[in-house]
């Protein structure tokens, strides 16, 4: 590819490291395309956040391109991962310390995969008070971290195909097919509490997005490995 393709647009599949912010993704692939290509300016946006603690499937989009983003978030997406079972935290996953325990030794492998058929279809789900959502031009993060609480209204989620992969007390993993819009943190702590217990999400990898895969998506480093030796 040469500089004018990434212009006229473009879709990368990027595996997200750990700790990693998507628009730090997207900053860093924009750079070395613009220095790779010496374009002043380009647009290049994702077609849906994943967390810093999360990993796997970004779709990222260039030039042109950039106009399906909202397309390709609308799509049906995929994500393996781990609860911890017999605990909470306020933001429903690792960001935050643990606030409370729960009994967890009258948990088993047949509650946890009857309690899975209990959150198939359109449900309610509320977001983590930790989520990028907004209200009044705030981010509720923002928020959250000052230790302010705020009232956040559910929404309807569809989950089209949700599974038990793997127990191993009290870590429990887990494959799911979602909607737009669902969060599995909340999907996490919502479980916990179904099976008279707690929960958080202390992993979590997006693998689908449509009929894109993590199995074609590359690293950043190997993106730009590949962008070093391609025709100016």
């Amino acid at each position: 590819m040469i500089g004018e393709d990434f212009k006229s647009g473009q879709v990368l599949l990027i595996d997200k490291p750990l700790n990693w912010t998507s628009f730090q993704v997207v900053n860093k692939l924009r750079w070395h395309i613009k220095k790779r290509f010496n374009i002043k300016k380009i647009k290049v946006g994702h077609a849906g956040t994943l967390d810093p603690l999360a990993t796997g499937l970004l779709v990222i989009c260039t030039g042109k391109q950039t106009k399906q983003i909202n397309t390709y978030q609308g799509q049906i997406k995929e994500y393996t991962g781990t609860f911890t079972l017999g605990a909470t935290t306020p933001s429903y996953d690792l960001e935050t310390q643990i606030n409370a325990t729960f009994a967890t030794d009258h948990i088993s492998e047949d509650i946890l995969n009857k309690t899975t058929k209990e959150f198939l279809g359109d449900i309610q789900q509320k977001p983590p008070i930790f989520s990028a959502i907004k209200k009044d031009g705030k981010r509720l993060y923002e928020l959250a971290r000052k230790g302010e609480t705020t009232e956040i209204q559910s929404r309807t989620v569809s989950i089209l195909e949700f599974e038990i992969t793997r127990v191993n007390l009290p870590n429990v993993e887990f494959r799911v097919v979602c909607s737009k819009g669902t969060y599995i943190r909340s999907l996490a702590n919502d479980f916990g509490a179904a099976i008279n217990s707690g929960a958080h999400l202390s992993a979590l990898r997006r693998t689908k997005i449509g009929d894109f895969s993590i199995n074609n998506a590359q690293t950043i480093e190997d993106f730009i490995t590949e962008l070093s030796v391609v025709d100016s």
